[in-house]
């Protein structure tokens, strides 16, 4: 129930008729729509039926008894709160009811000043649980559902996993080609993190250099190296209580991973010229566009560390292979630039979609981002069109479409293959163009402009 815009609705179950018409008619006068059930078995099947906030149920019942219907109810309904009504010389039935789940228990006869109290402080502590439920709910809707679009099956199953280890202290490597989102899946696990009040530290590995990154993550004391003018704090000791994120991780050298190693081992760092250890609580997320189980076969990345950093693996999948989001992510873009640069854009033409889902998107989002943007800069109309987009993207998808449909044995140059791949498409579909330009994965325009190309328009 939304609790701005109605008042909670409670069952009260007694299978006395006077004392049940009692209780409805007071309840009812505090302004709380109340229903009346005269055995458990009836309060259980009402519960299914109607969204009750709260059941108040006697514990003595001849039909069953008020801890069954407890017991049903909850099995039913786990966050429903109950409250059981019971005689004084029945203390030890309220215990019970308590431990099989009931929120309070109250003595007869009842005291309808501390009814009316208890009434409020369960609904109170329902409206709370709700709220939290719900802004927990939001917390996932804006740091993962809004900025990371995906509907396709592998990138649901991929937020499925994040959401299950972004509460948790795990160290992710987070792994994926250049321009997939690695970066942003890191600062979704932080923002749905019990450190999202915290920093988030991020760390370019393949930006420092080597002579200062050891000064850059672990601080240094004054005069420790030339230009030390004064004490400096690194970027570990900056994400203190919060988190870190080392992108590129695969750039560090070995002597660097040993000493990372040693603050994922110990959890603490030393500063370059000082000869103290200093404690850090860092959460520590890492990225890298590189096979390190390669790396590390290959003795160029340390196989404990890399074992410490892979505690839980995110592989973000290329664009190229969740095809069915380039629409979702080309609209997104589309609304963000549109809003910036004071367009009046509506959407892509066809032959402009049709474009971005053949292309094969080596660069990923990021690439499929900046392609957008230009698009809007450039369109003069509501819908954005094929010559707005960039050229290579056309010619990329031309080309591939002529690689599928060739023969490898055909040989020769990418200007025949292609001609002997129309040739064969349009012999195939009886000479119908608009299907042949489908199949070739071409529009329509490109088509009649090859055919006239090759001689093949007479």
């Amino acid at each position: 129930m939304t609790y701005m815009d109605a008042k909670p609705r409670i069952l009260v179950v007694d299978d006395d008729a006077g004392h049940l018409s009692t209780l409805e008619t007071i309840i009812r006068s505090w302004g709380y729509p109340v229903d009346g059930a005269v055995d458990g078995e009836t309060a259980v099947t009402a519960v299914k039926k109607t969204p009750y906030d709260l059941v108040i149920t006697d514990v003595r019942m001849a039909a069953m008894s008020g801890i069954e219907a407890l017991t049903r109810i909850k099995a039913y309904n786990p966050s429903l709160p109950v409250l059981i009504m019971t005689a004084y010389s029945s203390i030890d039935s309220a215990v019970e009811a308590m431990k099989a789940g009931a929120y309070d228990y109250l003595t007869k006869p009842l005291d309808f000043d501390e009814l009316k109290l208890v009434i409020e402080r369960a609904l109170e502590h329902l409206r709370l649980k709700t709220e939290n439920r719900d802004l927990k709910r939001k917390l996932y809707s804006r740091a993962i559902i809004d900025d990371i679009i995906g509907a396709s099956p592998a990138f649901k199953k991929l937020i499925e996993m994040l959401a299950m280890v972004a509460p948790s202290e795990a160290t992710v490597l987070i792994t994926g080609e250049s321009g997939t989102g690695k970066e942003l899946m890191a600062r979704a696990i932080h923002a749905n993190s019990g450190r999202a009040d915290g920093p988030l530290i991020t760390v370019n590995c393949a930006a420092l250099v080597e002579s200062l990154i050891e000064s850059e993550l672990f601080g240094h004391e004054k005069g420790a190296f030339t230009g030390a003018e004064k004490k400096r704090d690194g970027r570990f000791m900056q994400a203190d209580k919060g988190t870190i994120f080392l992108d590129e991780i695969g750039e560090l050298s070995k002597v660097m991973q040993a000493k990372l190693l040693r603050v994922i081992q110990e959890g603490e760092i030393q500063r370059v010229g000082g000869d103290r250890t200093l404690k850090v609580d860092v959460r520590i997320l890492a990225a890298t566009n590189r096979n390190l189980e390669k790396e590390v076969k290959a003795g160029k990345f340390r196989e404990d560390l890399f074992y410490r950093l892979n505690v839980v693996n995110l592989a973000i999948p290329p664009l190229r292979e969740r095809v069915e989001d380039i629409p979702l992510l080309a609209q997104r873009f589309l609304n963000i630039f549109k809003e910036k640069n004071r367009k009046k854009i509506k959407g892509f033409t066809p032959g402009a979609m049709d474009i971005l889902l053949k292309y094969g998107w080596p660069g990923n989002v990021r690439e499929l981002e900046n392609a957008v943007e230009r698009a809007v800069i450039l369109a003069l109309d509501e819908f954005i069109g094929e010559k707005e987009l960039p050229l290579n993207l056309a010619v990329g998808k031309e080309a591939q479409s002529v690689k599928e449909m060739a023969s490898p044995a055909l040989g020769g140059s990418l200007e025949e293959m292609e001609k002997e791949a129309i040739i064969s498409t349009l012999r195939a579909v009886a000479g119908n163009k608009s299907v042949a330009a489908r199949k070739l994965g071409l529009t329509r325009r490109t088509l009649y402009n090859k055919l006239h190309k090759y001689g093949l328009d007479q």
